[in-house]
């Protein structure tokens, strides 16, 4: 936002603040958003409830993404499959137990699901005290992959050693991973699905160019 170049008024500054956070609150329901943070994802992921919610609370528009990666589909919240699924779930701070990764590592996990024509898209955003690429969502790339753990630590540690803002795809295609830059402390991750045990109807380069559609989206 650019700032005017005289010197406001006391009345003036004030009518500006109001008006700054306006449209901060525009921009975050799609647009536009506000930096990630560990502590504001943190504070996210608290909110929502532990049965999950039908929208997603991060400022992602699936469909301007879909519209760069150039795919052609329609885009909405929740599953295609599941419509009992929440479309968004939080895991980590004051959720996190002793023993578990975002207890060892603070941090919070958001993970919102959209359909994007017939295909599930489950987007993950990850942020921690330290480094750690995309390795608490092991699981849940073995999930979508249909492989091992064994299969994806390769892939697991090239995320950890990318360049913040590099797209890596997985051998399956379905899966992609960036690591983003939070502002201030801490480090985050971006990870994206489409479909199941490793099947998508969108290619790999419609999977790295969605993923890195979604991540100038909060990055």
């Amino acid at each position: 936002m650019r700032h005017p170049r005289h010197r406001p008024t006391p009345a003036a500054a004030v009518l500006t603040a109001v008006a700054a956070a306006v449209l901060l609150t525009g921009c975050q329901g799609g647009g536009g958003a506000a930096p990630l943070t560990l502590k504001g994802l943190t504070e996210t992921a608290d909110k929502v409830p532990d049965g999950g919610t039908d929208t997603c609370p991060l400022p992602y528009d699936l469909a301007a993404a879909a519209k760069e990666a150039g795919v052609d589909a329609t885009t909405g919240p929740g599953s295609v499959r599941d419509t009992d699924e929440p479309a968004a779930t939080g895991e980590g701070g004051t959720r996190a137990k002793p023993g578990e990764p975002l207890a060892e590592n603070p941090g919070a996990l958001v993970s919102c699901t959209f359909h994007l024509g017939d295909e599930d898209i489950r987007v993950h955003t990850l942020a921690t005290r330290d480094p750690s690429g995309v390795a608490p969502l092991a699981p849940v790339i073995v999930s979508l992959t249909a492989s091992s753990v064994d299969d994806q630590t390769g892939y697991i540690e090239k995320v950890a050693a990318a360049d913040p803002g590099e797209v890596l795809v997985t051998d399956s295609g379905n899966v992609a991973a960036v690591r983003l830059e939070p502002d201030g402390e801490g480090y985050a991750a971006l990870l994206v699905g489409a479909g199941e045990a490793g099947r998508t109807s969108l290619d790999r380069d419609a999977i790295g160019d969605l993923t890195e559609a979604l991540a100038r989206q909060v990055g």
